[in-house]
């Protein structure tokens, strides 16, 4: 059984050298600085190598920058009819594979279900596909007459050079009364897919955030920044907040409208999920619209109860506060009902997440709460700063990948911008230990000793699981079947495997029970690891 009869315990010095073993010498130590061992220091944080491009050769976990674009930031909007120039390989995430779900409201419109594509042929990459791009977008407006019209890259395009703004810009005009803008995200663009979600919102926010002054009507407005509503979290999400007297005026991008991104300047405050994806954006909106923005987790209850708190805390009012309070005195018993239950049962077992950038981080909290120990983990697309915090950013270089991805200079907009605050009540409320605009990143949260690995790869993966044989993975699709195979249970946190939601107060308690029946299952136990039943293949490199 690969889930018990554990090995003598190994240092987190022998992991790292095992998992750097087979490695020629030259790739093992550009991945020793991207495999970080814990550990306390007093006055900084330890720092580890991340955002550069994965050695070729080795199987990454990781996505392209069309992903990103289109599949992460784009997607899960549910009124702008999303067109993929290319083939139709790629363009299969055309109709998405991650687990988005929208309301399509009053009006209907809902375009999730679609695939729009151009499917381009041999002999469009041949001549050219620009003309098969206008008829394209010309269909797609003449069925459907939607607000706005994306169009995304993939790579053959970006080689034959194909100038998708051009084209867009002509249709836009064109068409008069719909909005056509265009995204240069070709897969081999940026490192992983994070590039894509810097292209995303950069032209989000250059073509759309502004446009419009009708934005949601009531009090306390908030954007929520990097939430993509997975499993429905974004519904619970908006349940909690309405609860509590909270307007959501915009979501980036789950359940996302047109109209929401047009009226994202309109918010009192921003308040951001997941930190990679979107942290620029928080900061132009500040800097164009005067919206400050704070670091917020709906992914556990207690961290829910926190930043329900802390919004009310920036607001200051004491209706709003009580009415929070209120709210989280009201969504705790169940929580606490469903986590006595369970936690005899989890208390102790471990878990390992690799997933995406921040996801990593918040789901740290919901095993904590079930007292579980996260004993190593990382992120696909992270940065350096969403390892060790914000305070490294000005100190970060400059490199070729990151010159691919376009950089918005924004100023003080002469017309939108009104601070949301005065000076003096933004000093008050940071003397009182307010922070706006933080984050401290993973690193942290994690214990001395554990192992915080940048870019896992398919091989590493197996390794760790071999040695350490934790009670539950947690990473995406790829890694999913090949996990289990080794007899551990993995739990999907990129689509949720068809659960969730798991954000908010009901979300953790749907989180409890999936992690309680999966971390218990007898099935596991029928399962042998292929170390547990063959004897490894060996072999040498013809170097040695």
């Amino acid at each position: 059984m690969a889930t018990k009869n554990k090995l003598v315990q190994w240092t987190p010095t022998e992991v790292k050298e095992e998992l750097l073993k087979k490695y020629p010498p030259k790739v093992a130590r550009k991945r020793a600085a991207s495999i970080l061992i814990n550990e306390a220091l007093s006055n900084t944080t330890p720092e580890i190598q991340a955002n550069v491009r994965t050695i070729p050769g080795i199987i990454t976990m990781r996505g392209c920058t069309y992903a990103g674009c289109k599949g992460v930031i784009m997607g899960p909007t549910r009124d702008i009819v999303n067109i993929v120039h290319g083939p139709i390989g790629c363009s299969f995430y055309a109709w998405l594979t991650r687990r988005n779900q929208t309301d399509a409201g009053e009006t209907g419109e809902n375009y999730m279900t679609y695939a729009f594509s151009t499917d381009m042929q041999d002999s469009d990459i041949i001549f050219g596909g620009e003309k098969k791009l206008k008829a394209a977008i010309q269909e797609a407006y003449d069925l459907f007459h939607p607000k706005g019209i994306c169009v995304f890259a993939t790579c053959p395009v970006g080689l034959i050079g194909d100038d998708i703004h051009a084209v867009s810009r002509e249709m836009k005009e064109k068409l008069g009364d719909c909005n056509v803008f265009a995204f240069s995200c070709e897969g081999y663009k940026g490192v992983s897919q994070s590039a894509g979600h810097h292209i995303a919102n950069n032209q989000v926010f250059k073509h759309l955030v502004g446009t419009s002054d009708a934005g949601t009507t009531g009090e306390y407005t908030i954007n929520l920044l990097g939430e993509y509503n997975i499993g429905g979290d974004g519904f619970e999400i908006d349940r909690i907040l309405k609860l509590c007297g909270i307007t959501n005026n915009a979501t980036f991008s789950g359940n996302s409208t047109y109209n929401q991104f047009a009226s994202a300047h309109k918010a009192d405050l921003s308040c951001v999920m997941c930190h990679r994806s979107i942290n620029y954006v928080a900061d132009m909106l500040e800097t164009k619209y005067g919206i400050p923005w704070i670091k917020v987790n709906f992914i556990g209850a207690e961290a829910t109860a926190k930043s329900l708190r802390k919004i009310g805390q920036y607001f200051g009012d004491k209706a709003l506060i009580d009415r929070i309070e209120a709210v989280i005195a009201a969504e705790m018993p169940a929580v606490k009902e469903a986590l006595d239950d369970i936690k005899p049962r989890t208390e102790g077992k471990t878990a390992m997440l690799f997933v995406g950038g921040s996801r990593a981080h918040h789901y740290m909290e919901l095993f904590g709460e079930m007292g579980m120990k996260t004993v190593s983990t990382g992120y696909e697309f992270g940065h350096r700063d969403d390892y060790e915090g914000r305070h490294v950013i000005p100190n970060l270089k400059v490199d070729a990948d990151s010159r691919n991805i376009e950089e918005i200079e924004v100023e003080a907009d002469p017309k939108l911008y009104s601070p949301r605050k005065s000076a003096d009540e933004m000093k008050a409320l940071e003397d009182g230990g307010f922070e706006f605009k933080d984050y401290k990143g993973l690193i942290p949260d994690m214990d001395k000793g554990t192992l915080i690995i940048d870019d896992l790869n398919q091989y590493e993966a197996e390794k760790l699981v071999e040695i350490i044989k934790p009670d539950i993975f947690c990473a995406g699709i790829k890694e999913k079947y090949s996990i289990q195979k080794l007899g551990i249970p993995l739990k999907q946190l990129h689509s949720y495997d068809y659960g969730g939601p798991y954000a908010g107060f009901k979300g953790a308690v749907n989180f409890y029970k999936e992690i309680d029946r999966l971390v218990n299952s007898k099935v596991w136990s029928y399962m042998k690891a292929p170390w547990q039943e063959n004897p490894e293949l060996s072999a040498t490199y013809v170097w040695e």
